[in-house]
């Protein structure tokens, strides 16, 4: 196994988790404004799309996509259309909590186990520029001649770099100080993020493959 393709792998791996976009986005959101449980099954089902977009791109079905004008368009629309129903959803929220309101999860409000998996997974697996990055990602890393155990294991590395990650950020996000901080302002961050995800959805929807 070259050592060199390690370090990148985690290189590239880690400055992918943590750019800021659609993942980072629901993470945040959901560890602040509901709770770190719910922060963890989003990580969990981000690191699920990630396993998924590993196989696709292994399989070649990463590659199709990314080629296919009609299925790169659909998936992209989708994503588009998905990630600005979040962005109008979270303008429906209600004013800011209290202090002590702040102590228990979103004042009333939780989001359950596989609602919080499933809305990671969906924001992952909606994302075709995730298809073209793993398209790019495994072309500079693998060759013909690199076995298949390797892939795997390339492929299970970086699915572990964005579960650390994103376990990470939402544990960190739910540290009680931090968290009754932001459930203060709980209005203008989930309005602010709901902004920050529908241009995110229109940047997507505008988005052209080069």
């Amino acid at each position: 196994m070259n050592t060199t393709n390690i370090l990148t792998v985690t290189i590239v791996g880690l400055l992918a988790v943590m750019s800021p976009g659609p993942d980072f986005l629901i993470v945040t959101r959901n560890s602040l404004l509901y709770s770190k449980k719910a922060g963890l099954y989003t990580a969990l089902g981000i690191t699920a799309g990630t396993m998924w977009w590993v196989l696709a791109s292994l399989a070649g079905i990463s590659l199709l996509i990314a080629k296919t004008v009609v299925l790169f368009s659909a998936l992209k629309w989708l994503g588009a259309l998905y990630l600005m129903y979040i962005g109008i959803q979270s303008f429906w929220t209600k004013t800011s909590v209290s202090p002590d309101e702040a102590e228990a999860p979103k004042a009333g409000k939780t989001m359950s186990s596989s609602s919080a998996f499933w809305s990671g997974l969906k924001i992952n697996l909606l994302n075709p520029k995730a298809a073209l990055f793993f398209v790019c990602f495994f072309s500079v890393i693998i060759t013909p001649k690199t076995p298949t155990q390797w892939k795997c294991a390339y492929g299970f590395e970086i699915s572990m770099i964005a579960l650390s990650w994103f376990s990470l950020l939402a544990t960190v996000l739910s540290v009680n100080g931090i968290r009754e901080t932001f459930l203060r302002f709980s209005k203008w961050i989930e309005r602010t993020t709901g902004a920050v995800l529908i241009l995110l959805g229109i940047k997507l929807a505008l988005y052209e493959r080069k």
